[in-house]
């Protein structure tokens, strides 16, 4: 397997790890490169332990300092030199986390395990420090004397719910069950998260040429080149990967090949060696127990205590209002669907789930004249780089700038100087495009380096990565991007300059350190450009041609934007109700199957296909940080909708509507309520209306919804 070492290599980069001392390894002393970024070449697998166990020890003696000292505890000496603990060991695990997502190694694997266990310990070790706790209490109860401002009064909030809500009034046998069953559940999450990524990569489809009707022909060549590397020419070769999979079911004319290709990405770590059922059971149940522990009826209503939602009611009746609100147009969605394919095929036609995406698209294409493929010339990997950072130049000021002399961690990576409107530094962005056996499906960002503010009051700027699965190039193309790959690029773009723009004093509150339902507004918020003609003019250029879009693909994709939004929206919801259900628990779940099915049933689409899941896959709830969070996706949306609506009022790229966005959401992190900082921005509360208008569901003139929510 591509750039995967081979076990005999794993055991030995692990014995020479035991082997190794902190001084010798790079993460000993600042990294002495440009922007203080990571050397990649000079990290191997051997010095992971080292730094990782150095890093806690380190962390350890300057909690105790903190925790044993005989002055009276102030903000000062324990609150803020708390958010000073733990350099050492973030220099080390903001460099793996990132590259155990986009470019593990099997040793990489192992010593995630290992580093798991440690640093849970540690995490329990330091919430269960008793006198550090009697500090930091003793701190938040003069709260209100203290003369703090609303930075300072927030780090102290989110330190005092650190300790509280995580176990720190525990005592005795509650307090050893507690540390054992958080050691239980990160070794749970890593490992379902690997067993997910172990598993996509055992899949190997080869076609023959007769299998390939309806494919496109970036597909087909891709396909091709696969399986030539693999020394099967004349073959063609499919993977589980997101854009190759996603073409497949579009696209493909054989409901068989179809149906099979289904089974095959939704039956995944359900059976077998990477099977991950008993792992959901399980963490289910943990996360239950920890959630009692706490005082929580269960582990939703722990989680969701600092969030904007504040609890499980308030998640259900969004969810449940969403659903009520879309749950005609999908009936009318499918019922025109249905008529369409018997009508395209001659003959009675029942939609399965693999069949959705392929009908869906002919219908689009016949009512709207449509076609993602006609679009992907207009939209050239580089143009689009060039367009999505354009969108921060307009909307910012911002300017980026190609940066060979930074090293980056694979080939496919490349890094950028990011500059202010004045010049200033503002960060380092690193983007990562292309699917490879050595990183997890999907997207996401995440940060070598978070922002904060020195004590001599330099700015610290951050290092900002974005990842993505995007279709690769070919021997004779470019990579060509659907208008679905633009809009997850606009989205992880989002999220990065929530990241760079950070402007605040603390580290732990800045950028995308915010409360779960406010993080995915910068991201969400960025898609609606997508459908905005003013910004593809700006860059969609027909890559072999440099002809501008044509306005009348322009008008079609605007048009056609709207086409499956309540199927779009259940399929979401889906997500979310059985998030909630695993995260609601209050005994142990004996069927998952069985549970999954009814979880689904509120906002079902079609009836469950026997060996087909969705949980033993659902990496953001089992091992991505989205445990009882998955709903945010939808309560942002009411945001971001509401918010783009506020946008189009004034101009898309209206400067001064831009300065308040940034200034009011993008630069604050988690630095206040985010409800208090979206009222700023907008003059008033966010409602519903702005997305069902958008998504079609209502006409503009239509009577307003309240949203459902809570303060």
């Amino acid at each position: 397997m591509k750039n995967i070492l081979i076990k005999a290599l794993t055991a030995t980069a692990i014995l020479t790890s035991s082997t190794m001392t902190y001084a010798q390894t790079i993460f000993s002393r600042p990294f002495e490169t440009i922007h203080g970024t990571a050397p990649f070449s000079k990290i191997d697998d051997s010095q992971w332990m080292p730094a990782i166990d150095a890093g806690i020890e380190q962390a350890k003696a300057e909690v105790e300092a903190i925790a044993s000292q005989k002055a009276e505890p102030t903000f000062a000496n324990t609150i803020e030199a708390l958010e000073n603990t733990g350099s050492a060991l973030d220099r080390v695990l903001n460099v793996f986390y990132p590259l155990m997502s986009a470019d593990a190694s099997d040793a990489m694997m192992e010593i995630d395990m290992e580093a798991s266990a440690k640093l849970s310990d540690y995490s329990t070790w330091l919430i269960l420090n008793e006198p550090l706790w009697k500090r930091v209490k003793a701190v938040y109860d003069k709260r209100d004397s203290l003369g703090l401002d609303k930075e300072q009064s927030m780090l102290l909030q989110k330190t005092y719910d650190s300790f509280a809500l995580n176990g720190a009034n525990l005592q005795g046998e509650e307090r050893e069950k507690f540390k054992k069953l958080s050691a239980e559940l990160s070794q749970l999450t890593t490992s379902f998260g690997q067993n997910v990524l172990k598993e996509l990569n055992t899949y190997e489809i080869y076609l023959n040429k007769d299998d390939l009707a309806g494919l496109p022909e970036s597909s087909v060549t891709e396909a091709a080149e696969a399986a030539e590397a693999k020394g099967r020419k004349g073959e063609y070769l499919f993977t589980l990967d997101q854009p190759v999979y996603t073409a497949f079911l579009k696209y493909s004319s054989r409901p068989d090949l179809r149906e099979k290709m289904y089974r095959l990405y939704t039956g995944r770590n359900t059976k077998g060696k990477y099977s991950n059922l008993e792992n959901i059971k399980r963490i289910a149940q943990v996360r239950y127990e920890i959630a009692r522990l706490l005082g929580a009826k269960n582990y939703a209503e722990h989680s969701l205590r600092r969030t904007m939602a504040q609890n499980p009611e308030a998640v259900y009746n969004l969810l449940n209002s969403l659903r009520d609100a879309y749950r005609p147009a999908l009936v009318a969605e499918l019922k025109e669907l249905a008529e369409f394919a018997s009508k395209y095929e001659g003959k009675p036609v029942k939609i399965n789930p693999w069949d959705y995406s392929y009908y869906s698209n002919k219908l689009k294409a016949d009512k709207y004249s449509f076609d993602e493929e006609a679009l992907r010339p207009y939209f050239e990997l580089d143009n689009v780089i060039n367009g999505v950072f354009g969108l921060a130049t307009k909307l910012y000021g911002l300017k980026f700038t190609k940066n060979d002399s930074i090293e980056v961690y694979h080939p496919d990576v490349k890094a950028f100087d990011v500059t202010d409107s004045d010049g200033s530094f503002v960060g380092v962005l690193y983007t990562d495009f292309f699917p490879r056996s050595t990183k997890r499906p999907g997207a996401w960002m995440t940060n070598f380096k978070e922002e904060w503010v020195e004590a001599d009051g330099t700015s610290s700027r951050p290092q900002v990565t974005i990842v993505m699965n995007f279709t690769r190039p070919t021997a004779d193309k470019p990579s060509l991007l659907t208008p679905y790959e633009v809009e997850t690029f606009l989205h992880e773009f989002g999220h990065a300059l929530h990241g760079l723009l950070a402007a605040t004093k603390y580290k732990s509150l800045s950028g995308t350190n915010v409360y779960r339902d406010f993080v995915e507004l910068p991201s969400q918020f960025n898609e609606n450009y997508l459908t905005e003609k003013e910004f593809l003019d700006g860059f969609a250029r027909h890559y072999q041609t440099g002809e501008l879009i044509p306005a009348e693909l322009v008008d079609r994709l605007v048009k056609s934007s709207q086409y499956g939004a309540a199927y779009q929206c259940m399929r979401q919801l889906n997500f979310g109700y059985i998030d909630m259900a695993w995260h609601t628990v209050t005994e142990p779940v004996a069927d998952p199957v069985a549970f999954e099915n009814a979880a689904l049933e509120p906002a079902k689409i079609f009836d469950a296909v026997e060996g087909s899941m969705i949980s033993p896959q659902f990496s953001h709830i089992f091992s991505g940080g989205y445990a009882a969070g998955y709903y945010s996706y939808k309560w942002a949306e009411v945001l971001d909708a509401d918010a783009f609506a506020y946008f189009k009022e004034h101009g898309i790229f209206d400067k001064a509507t831009a300065d308040s966005f940034r200034n009011n959401v993008l630069s604050r992190g988690g630095t206040e309520n985010p409800a208090d900082l979206y009222r700023r921005f907008r003059g008033q509360d966010p409602d519903i209306e702005a997305l069902l208008v958008r998504d079609g569901i209502h006409k503009s003139d239509e009577a307003r919804i309240a949203r459902p929510r809570k303060d």
